[in-house]
C-alpha cells in the first residue's frame, strides 16, 4: 500500500448528490425496520399478526449474531492488520483480545447490576429474581434450579411480581431491561456510524450504498423486535421509541459528518484503521455476547415456551433465525 494511501488524504467524491439523497434513504430504512416492530407490538393502529412479529423476532436475532462476527469482527482483523499499521500490530491478534475484554466487561457490569437490583428488592420483601429466572418467555435468562414444574411455585412467583408492582418493582425492572437493550444498541451505533463514515468516501459507493440500506433495515429490525418486547411502566414507554429513533438516525448522521471531512477523511489511513479496528473490535464483543447469551439463551434454552412447544414452533423459530444469520453473512459478501 502506498504511503498517499495511509496518509490522511482524502476520500471519493463521485456521486455527489446520490451520497447526499443517501442520508434520507437511509434514515427512511433504518427507521423503518427499528419503529416498525416497536408501533406494531405498543399501538392499536398497526395491528400485526403473531406470527409475523416472531418471525421478525426470531430473523433479528440471527441478523444481530451474524453482525457481531461477518461485519464487525472480520472487518476488525482486517484493520488492525492493515500495512499502514506499526508491525507491532501484526504481533498480536488484538481485536480478538478488545472483543473477549468487551464481553467479560459486559458480564461484569451486568452481574453486578442485576446482583444490586436483587438485593434491592430483597430488601422490600420481594422474591423475585432480576431477570426472571423461569418465568418463561420474554424475560427469561435460564433457571439456576431448574424450571419450576408445579402450579405452586408458578402461582408462587405471580404473587411476588404482583406484589413488587405495588412496591418497586416497576422501576428496578424497568432499569434492568433498560440497561440490557442499552448495551446492545450501544454495540451496534457504534459500527453504524462507522459505515456511514465509510459510505460517504468510499469509491464503490453504488455497490456499498445498496448493500447498507438492506443492511440497516435488517439491522434495525433486529434492535426494533428487542425494544418492542421491553415490559416497562407505561411512563417509560417512550424509551422504546426513542431507542428506535436513535438507531435511525445514527448511520445518517455518520454519511452527513463523513461528506463534511469528504475532502480529509481517508478509511484506508493509519488513524481511521485504528480508530475503526478497536471499535469494531468492542463492538463485536458486546454483540456476541448480547447474541449469544440475551437472545439465542434467552429466546431458546431458557424459554418456556421452547421447552415446551411442538417441534414445529420450534423449527419454524430457528429457521427464521438461521435466516436471518444467512441473508447477513451473505450482505457481508459486498460490505
Amino acid at each position: 500500500m502506498s504511503d498517499s494511501n495511509c496518509g490522511s488524504g482524502g476520500g471519493a467524491t463521485t456521486y455527489a448528490q446520490l451520497r447526499i439523497a443517501s442520508i434520507f434513504i437511509v434514515l427512511i430504512g433504518s427507521t423503518s425496520g427499528a419503529l416498525f416492530p416497536v408501533l406494531a407490538q405498543r399501538t392499536n393502529w398497526l395491528h400485526v399478526p403473531k406470527a409475523v412479529f416472531d418471525f421478525a423476532k426470531y430473523f433479528g436475532s440471527g441478523v444481530i449474531i451474524a453482525t457481531a462476527f461477518i461485519h464487525l469482527l472480520s472487518p476488525a482483523l482486517g484493520e488492525l492488520s492493515s500495512p499502514c499499521l506499526s508491525p507491532a500490530w501484526q504481533q498480536y491478534p488484538y481485536p480478538l483480545a478488545l472483543a473477549m475484554l468487551s464481553i467479560f466487561s459486559i458480564f461484569i457490569v451486568e452481574l453486578v447490576a442485576f446482583r444490586w437490583g436483587t438485593a434491592k428488592l430483597a430488601a422490600l420483601g420481594v422474591r423475585h429474581d432480576a431477570h426472571g429466572h423461569g418465568l418463561g418467555a420474554h424475560t427469561a435468562h435460564g433457571p439456576e434450579g431448574g424450571m419450576p414444574n408445579d402450579d405452586s411455585n408458578s402461582e408462587k412467583i405471580e404473587e411476588d411480581l404482583e406484589s413488587a408492582h405495588d412496591h418497586e418493582f416497576p422501576e428496578h425492572g424497568a432499569l434492568g431491561q433498560i440497561i440490557g437493550v442499552f448495551i446492545l444498541e450501544f454495540g451496534v451505533l457504534l459500527h453504524s456510524i462507522l459505515i456511514g463514515l465509510t459510505l460517504a468516501v468510499d469509491a464503490n459507493f453504488i455497490t456499498l450504498f445498496v448493500v447498507i440500506v438492506f443492511h440497516q433495515t435488517f439491522e434495525g429490525l433486529g434492535i426494533g423486535t428487542r425494544l418492542a418486547y421491553l415490559q416497562l411502566p407505561p411512563k417509560y414507554n417512550y424509551v422504546a421509541i426513542c431507542g428506535a429513533l436513535l438507531y435511525g438516525i445514527t448511520t445518517p448522521i455518520g454519511i452527513a459528518v463523513g461528506l463534511g471531512v469528504q475532502n480529509t477523511y481517508n478509511p484506508g489511513s493509519t488513524t481511521a484503521s485504528i480508530v475503526s479496528g478497536v471499535l469494531d473490535s468492542l463492538s463485536a464483543g458486546i454483540l456476541l455476547y448480547t447474541g449469544l447469551v440475551e437472545l439465542l439463551a434467552h429466546e431458546f434454552i431458557f424459554n418456556k415456551e421452547m421447552i415446551t412447544g411442538s417441534n414445529g414452533h420450534v423449527a419454524y423459530a430457528v429457521s427464521c433465525m438461521l435466516f436471518g444469520c444467512g441473508i447477513m453473512a451473505l450482505l457481508g459478501r459486498w460490505a
